[in-house]
């Protein structure tokens, strides 16, 4: 049986992840501009998603645990609902970016 791993964040983990957000990309990192973040961000709900769809196929042929089963439906659900928010904050700014007086 496979269970959830938990993060701990320390203060001072949280302070080096900060800095390192604040000073702009690094040399090893991929991605450097929002488009190449967002696309990554996106390929990886729908891999989430595909995950749970294998799990519940699995299941289904009696394959897989039920715990499982849930497990990767609710990290789905997750993604979907973060890129739902995510999509609706864009939308936002957009439509603030086109009210705004030249």
């Amino acid at each position: 049986m496979t269970g959830i791993t938990t993060i701990t964040v320390t203060p001072a983990a949280a302070a080096e992840a900060y800095s390192r957000t604040a000073n702009g990309p690094t040399s090893g990192a991929t991605g450097t501009n929002f488009g190449d973040t967002l696309q990554r961000a996106l390929s990886s709900a729908v891999a989430v998603g595909h995950d749970a769809d294998t799990k519940a196929t699995q299941a289904i042929m009696g394959e897989g645990s039920l715990t499982e089963v849930v497990t990767a439906i609710s990290r789905a659900e997750l993604a979907l609902q973060s890129a739902t928010a995510i999509r609706d904050r864009v939308v936002q700014a957009y439509q603030d970016i086109m009210k705004m007086p030249i």
